[in-house]
């Protein structure tokens, strides 16, 4: 796995420096997360020749491209269509020496962050082919479960956004009266499906560190947190939340 792990290193480092470029050329820092699917796509496929075929390999593989096009399409999307995201904004207006802090600061950590997640690609990569077991079959269902989540979360609200009547409103319908950041819940579970499909092989049991990393990034750090604080205070928002749940889609509490 040692070469797997340089390998994805190097060509993550050349990849986020190469987004860093673009960023400044472009002036907006929130191109990071277009990146952000597309950088677990280059790990996958530039490790995949460091084991020897195998099925286990190329179902991640194939998974990964499928999440990362996906992820990458819909942000690049809606950056056609707005300016820079506020949070990139905010740092822009408030930051000192801007280009030396966003480069570290969201492009080196980024490329640090995704390291870690992909993990269990790497492994699975580069390890000897092995029968895949109830566990592996369960990790696929996972998988698949998580990506039709955040795929049907996210057209659902691009939908409720296109709209102009819905503009200052909620999104409260669909998967989304079930739970205030579906996607981001789809996308949780599919790391937890990909660690699953990596925990039979040797040293499969550390690769735990993958979804965790990402679980507790998007609950405690750069992704529910910041929503809920960009929303807090507003009478809509505020009814929502006592209904909804946070994170896990769970049927919406009755009104009291």
């Amino acid at each position: 796995m040692t070469g797997a792990m340089l390998m994805a290193g190097a060509a993550l480092f050349l990849f986020m420096n190469a987004w860093f470029i673009y960023a400044v050329i472009r002036k907006r820092n929130d191109i990071a997360d277009v990146a952000w699917g597309l950088g677990f796509i280059v790990v996958a496929w530039v490790t995949f020749p460091y084991g020897d075929w195998s099925a286990r390999s190329l179902i991640v593989n194939i998974f990964v491209t499928m999440w990362g096009i996906r992820l990458a399409w819909h942000i690049a999307r809606r950056h056609v269509r707005t300016s820079e995201d506020a949070r990139y904004a905010e740092w822009r207006k408030t930051w000192t020496y801007v280009a030396l802090r966003s480069y570290v600061q969201i492009f080196l950590l980024q490329g640090v962050l995704l390291f870690i997640i992909a993990l269990p690609i790497m492994l699975i990569n580069s390890s000897a082919p092995s029968p895949m077991g109830p566990l592996s079959y369960l990790g696929i269902a996972v998988w698949c479960a998580g990506f039709a989540i955040e795929a049907i979360a996210d057209r659902q609200l691009r939908s409720f956004l296109r709209l102009p009547e819905n503009k200052g409103h909620i999104m409260q319908r669909g998967l989304w009266a079930y739970s205030r950041h579906p996607n981001y819940f789809g996308e949780v579970t599919q790391w937890w499906g990909i660690f699953l499909l990596s925990a039979t092989l040797p040293l499969g049991i550390f690769m735990i560190i993958s979804p965790l990393t990402i679980t507790l990034l998007i609950l405690f750090v750069s992704g529910v947190p910041l929503l809920e604080k960009k929303y807090a205070g507003r009478p809509e928002f505020e009814d929502y939340k006592k209904r909804t749940s946070i994170f896990v889609p769970l049927p919406p509490k009755k009104p009291a």
